[in-house]
């Protein structure tokens, strides 16, 4: 059975390459979209649920990492901001340059 598909947004400069590709071929866009396409779909297996789990746990340590490192940018920041707000907040008791005093 046959379906329709319908792309949106299409770049005008890959449109064009499209339609370079067919007349270079000898086809209409039509068939030659349909001949990329089952080009690309040729040798695809199904894909199963365990397929999805599998790939699911390959990548869960990948956003522990990226959580960890966030957290550690975070901490560094933290810790910047608290020793920039110590240094504007501590002048020697000899300054006489207008510094904050408390």
């Amino acid at each position: 059975m046959a379906s329709n598909l319908s792309i949106k947004n299409i770049p005008d400069h890959v449109l064009a390459g499209l339609r370079n590709r067919a007349a270079r071929n000898q086809r209409s866009l039509n068939s030659e979209v349909l001949h990329i396409l089952a080009q690309a779909a040729q040798g695809q297996a199904p894909v199963s649920l365990e397929d999805v789990l599998a790939r699911a746990e390959r990548t869960r340590p990948g956003l522990d990492e990226t959580a960890s490192q966030i957290e550690a940018r975070l901490t560094a920041e933290q810790q910047r901001m608290a020793q920039r707000f110590d240094d504007l907040w501590s002048t020697p008791d000899d300054a006489d340059d207008g510094g904050l005093k408390i």
